[in-house]
């Protein structure tokens, strides 16, 4: 057998291992298990790493279909032909669809992961806590330098218990915030970041800023598709608000500030006017009725949110 018949057959088997690792989690999605299996199988090398992607891209791609057998198998379970067979179909819908980042892989890569409108409080290893909030996720890498975290999705709100040998670096590979002893806000959307100082001080830096300093109080914004970076003052009673179902926003585009408040509600949320989705918006918003709030964000552009079902909200200029 030649090499390149060998390299398929071995990409095969590694596709067939990750669909049984995903059978796994989807049929016991509560157990920890099951996702730290999956992080020690991605690991083993760039080819498992690659073998679990296109499981994770293939459940994004029919996630209808993948329900649906989820809701109709003669045992009770998934198999990997159910699965499969789901994929298939899916597949076929891959023109009318769009590739979102699937929750499988956030699974296999994220220590801590929430659900939608979920906001849950982790104490870190090192005693730090983060409030992780809705459809959120969240990577640890600590060492014996520093304490590194990956906010792999959505928002987190840091309570840094102090430590000067050990740096608290947090990244959402768009802006990275560095911080000793302090409490701090970072969000990320749609390649726009958005860090809020609360007490003490952090150092932010982007792919256009080597490092800024800021204190108490302090907001910093970078959207990564225009590099423009902005700046300005919160009250306290305003950062991270969010975890009380609040939303405080200053000059955020309507992608991320729509894609923020989708995290509290069923479906997705499409912006069909990519022009639309530059603007930026201020305001307050109530994350209690994430409709109201969207309609909040999107009428003084005179754009209409359409809703289909649960599952999804389609926003269009008119």
């Amino acid at each position: 057998m030649n090499n390149s018949a060998d390299e398929a057959q071995e990409a095969q088997r590694l596709f067939r291992e990750a669909a049984d690792l995903a059978i796994r989690l989807q049929n016991d999605p509560v157990n920890p298990v099951s996702a730290d299996t999956v992080k020690s199988w991605v690991a083993r090398s760039p080819a498992h790493a690659a073998a679990w992607a296109r499981v994770a891209a293939v459940h994004g791609f029919s996630g209808a279909a993948f329900a649906e057998n989820r809701r109709k198998p003669k045992n009770g379970k998934i198999t990997r032909r159910n699965f499969i067979a789901g994929s298939a179909l899916g597949l076929g819908a891959v023109t009318t669809g769009a590739l979102t980042l699937p929750h499988l892989w956030l699974l296999a890569q994220a220590d801590h992961i929430t659900t939608t409108a979920e906001i849950r409080d982790v104490v870190l290893p090192d005693g730090s806590l983060a409030t992780l909030g809705p459809d959120s996720a969240l990577a640890l890498a600590y060492s014996e330098q520093n304490r590194r975290i990956n906010l792999l999705s959505g928002m987190a709100y840091f309570h840094v218990q102090p430590d000067h040998n050990r740096p608290f670096i947090v990244s959402d590979g768009v802006m990275q915030v560095t911080a000793l002893g302090t409490a701090f806000d970072l969000s990320s959307e749609k390649g726009f970041s958005s860090v809020t100082v609360a007490h003490g001080t952090v150092e932010a830096k982007t792919r256009t800023l080597a490092g800024e300093k800021l204190e108490a109080g302090k907001w910093l914004t970078y959207d990564s598709a225009t590099n423009q970076i902005a700046r300005g003052i919160q009250d306290a009673s305003e950062i991270a608000a969010w975890r009380s179902n609040l939303l405080f926003a200053e000059n955020e585009t309507v992608a991320a500030l729509c894609a923020k408040i989708s995290r509290w509600k069923s479906g997705r949320v499409i912006i069909a006017d990519t022009s639309l989705g530059a603007r930026t918006v201020s305001g307050v918003f109530d994350l209690n009725d994430p409709d109201a709030a969207i309609e909040a964000v999107i009428r003084p552009f005179g754009a209409k949110a359409r809703k289909i079902a649960s599952f999804a909200t389609i926003i269009s200029a008119v």
